[in-house]
Parts: structure tokens; C-alpha cells; sequence
């Protein structure tokens, strides 16, 4: 393995997201009914596909999470608007990335007639905002980070409809959304107060990992904050009035209780849903910090290399899906998921079980390791090329 000054147990933890990122959109693109149902559906799901969904949970407010701490960290050796630069260019150039490469991979829609703005979109938006907020002191910005997470469940009751200017923006901000303009359909699938309170916090949690930070120190940070954040998730949670779109509730079935009792509202991420996915992600820092064998070397391959991974991964998927479909007489067309494909639900009968799934999730990370190894030596070997940095 080659020598960095990286803070290993953070690319490691960001490798691991990675990695089960990869069963989410594979599962997306393989299982039995996926482009039209919904895996936390207690109706109609089962504890290992709620399950398969559920560990994925932790891939996104991970992966936000530690790009404020790595904004931190890039900036604890650089002037405050050398920062400010890094982050409002890295933003615009995520949002760019958002529109019109991600769009292409997932959908191969030359068109673009169903735009979804996902999690590098809202990556991208929060990299800009968090350049203003940087200038102010890092208490200021805590408080402001827990009073976005914290608070935004209060706005739930606000819902907006159609597509005017103030819509528009409520769907940025706060409200899943689904909407025609013009020929084109969007989807605001990461409204961003509650991120932008993520990525803020993440920034902040850099100070643990700053180079004078006493280790022992840290782990007492990591596991006290660690395990509050998971006792609170099951507080709130267990109450019931707040914290969450969708109450839990009594199911015909004691396992059926659990899942609903699990799951928590994504879009936007509710409170209970960054309690249990944060709560733990730091418990992992704690219980990984003097870790070093194959699997932490194996993971951290794809943690220091997440965006280049994250674009290659729905590629390579994407393309096996059209083998698939090929390999089994159905038509390939049907793969390039134009609006039109979305309307006419052509793909309401396709798919595989869980189990192709989960073989193809392993065959795509055994496949991308080697590409994202030798792209992650290229960019340590390669530290004076500046554009790397946006790769």
C-alpha cells in the first residue's frame, strides 16, 4: 500500500459506504420489480430485501458527512478563502456533474427527459453553501448544523404543488418532488436543509482529526457521540411525535413492527434517519481507528477514490443490466430509461432475485477494485496536478 498522509479509519469507513452503495444500485437495476416498487413497502416487502435497503441507508449521510470533515481537513493548512475557492468551485463543478454526467450513466437518455437531481446534486449545492458559511466560527456553525437537523422535521407540514418559482425552491429546500417542465421531467429527490446541516456537522467533526488532536481524545469523542446519537435515534423514535414523516406503528406481526419501527423517511433524511445512520458510522470510526489488515486495506481503496468509483460503478452496472436483458430475449431499449419508459411502465415485470442480485454486487466490486487501485496510485503519485482534486 502506498504511502499518504490520509487519515486512514475516514477513507476506510467512506470505502465501506462505497462498497454497499454498490448492492443498492445494483439491486436498483437487477431485482424482480425495483424501477416500480418500494423495497420499505411493508406490504409487500420481506426482512431481507427491507434489509438489503435498510444497511444501504448508511452510504449517503456517511458520504456527506465526511465530505464537510474532508472540506476541514483540506483547509487546515490553507487560508479561509483558499478554502472558499476549493468548495464553491467543487460545488459548481458537482452540480455540473449532476446534471449531465450522472443523468447519462444511470438513464443512457441522450434526451434527458427525466432529470434526477440525487445525492451528487445535493453534494454539490451544499459544497457552495457551506463556502459562505466557513467564515464564521466553528461553534456558530455546530449550532447551526443541529438546528437544521434537528428542527427541519417541523417543516414537514409545509407541501408545495406545482411548478412555480416558490415551488421550485420548496423542492430544493425541503420537499421530494416529482414535476413536468416543458418536455422534461424533474425529480427533487434530495431536498437539502437537513444535508446541508450533515455536511455542516461534518465540517466541525474535523476538528477531531486535525494533526495536534490527541488519538485517545478522539476515540472518547467518537465513542460518547457515537453511541447518544444511536440511544437518542431509539428515544425519539420509541415516543413516536416527532422526528420522522412517517410514524411507526403496530404491525399484524412482530417482525413487521420492527421494520416499521426501522423505517425511517430518506427523502428528505428525517432526524430518526440521521440519528441511526450517523450513530453507528462513528461508532465504526471508533472501533477502526488501529485497524490495519486486508479487508481495511481492501476498503480503502474505494474511499480515496469516491467520485471516480461512484461514476464508473453506475456505468459498469448499467451496461451489465443490458447484457442481462439481452442474455434473457427481453429488449435492450427498454434499458435506456427515457420518461417514456417511466410512463408506460416497460420494465414493470423484469428483473432477477436477490440472490443474482447480490452475486452481481459482488462480481462489480471484484471488477472495480482494480481500475479504482490504479487510479488511487495515480492521484497519490500525482499530488501536483490540481485538477485531481476534482476527480
Amino acid at each position: 500500500m502506498i504511502k499518504t498522509n490520509r487519515i486512514e479509519s475516514i477513507d476506510i469507513l467512506r470505502g465501506l459506504v462505497m462498497v454497499i452503495m454498490a448492492l443498492d444500485h445494483v439491486r436498483d437495476y437487477f431485482h424482480y420489480g425495483s424501477f416500480f416498487s418500494d423495497p420499505t413497502n411493508l406490504e409487500t416487502t420481506t426482512p431481507f430485501l427491507f434489509f438489503t435497503r435498510f444497511i444501504t441507508h448508511y452510504c449517503a449521510p456517511v458520504f456527506i458527512f465526511l465530505a464537510g470533515t474532508s472540506a476541514f481537513l483540506y483547509g487546515s493548512n490553507k487560508t479561509k478563502p483558499q478554502v472558499f475557492k476549493f468548495l464553491f468551485t467543487r460545488g459548481l463543478w458537482l452540480i455540473f456533474l449532476a446534471f449531465i454526467v450522472n443523468n447519462f450513466v444511470w438513464k443512457f437518455d441522450v434526451t434527458y427527459s427525466f432529470v434526477i437531481l440525487q445525492v451528487i446534486w445535493a453534494i454539490g449545492l451544499c459544497m457552495v453553501l457551506l463556502s459562505f458559511t466557513i467564515f464564521l466560527p466553528i461553534k456558530a456553525l455546530l449550532i447551526t448544523g443541529i438546528i437544521l437537523i434537528a428542527g427541519h422535521n417541523l417543516l414537514d407540514g409545509i407541501v408545495m404543488q406545482g411548478s412555480s418559482f416558490k415551488s421550485i425552491v420548496w423542492y430544493i429546500l425541503h420537499q421530494q418532488q416529482f414535476i413536468q417542465i416543458g418536455d422534461t421531467f424533474f425529480a427533487f429527490v434530495y431536498p437539502i436543509i437537513p444535508w446541508f446541516g450533515l455536511i455542516i456537522m461534518g465540517y466541525g467533526f474535523g476538528i477531531l482529526y486535525t494533526k495536534n488532536f490527541d488519538a485517545s481524545i478522539r476515540k472518547k469523542w467518537l465513542l460518547t457521540i457515537g453511541l447518544s446519537t444511536t440511544i437518542l435515534f431509539f428515544i425519539i423514535r420509541g415516543i413516536n411525535l416527532y422526528g420522522d414523516l412517517v410514524p411507526w406503528t403496530i404491525q399484524n406481526t412482530t417482525t413487521k413492527t420492527i421494520l416499521s419501527f426501522f423505517n425511517v423517511t430518506k427523502y428528505p433524511p428525517s432526524l430518526s434517519y440521521l440519528l441511526i445512520t450517523i450513530g453507528p458510522a462513528l461508532l465504526f470510526l471508533y472501533g477502526i481507528e488501529s485497524v490495519k489488515n486486508k479487508i481495511t486495506d481492501f476498503l480503502l481503496v474505494f474511499g480515496r477514490v469516491p467520485l471516480f468509483y461512484y461514476f464508473l460503478h453506475i456505468l459498469v452496472i448499467h451496461v451489465l443490466a443490458i447484457i442481462g436483458i439481452l442474455i434473457f430475449g427481453g429488449n435492450w431499449r427498454d434499458m435506456i430509461l427515457t420518461a417514456e419508459v417511466f410512463q408506460n411502465a416497460k420494465l414493470i415485470n423484469y428483473g432477477y432475485s436477490l440472490l443474482i442480485v447480490y452475486l452481481v454486487w459482488a462480481g462489480v466490486i471484484a471488477f472495480l477494485y482494480f481500475p479504482s487501485k490504479k487510479y488511487m496510485v495515480y492521484k497519490a503519485n500525482n499530488k501536483d496536478k490540481w485538477w485531481l482534486s476534482y476527480l
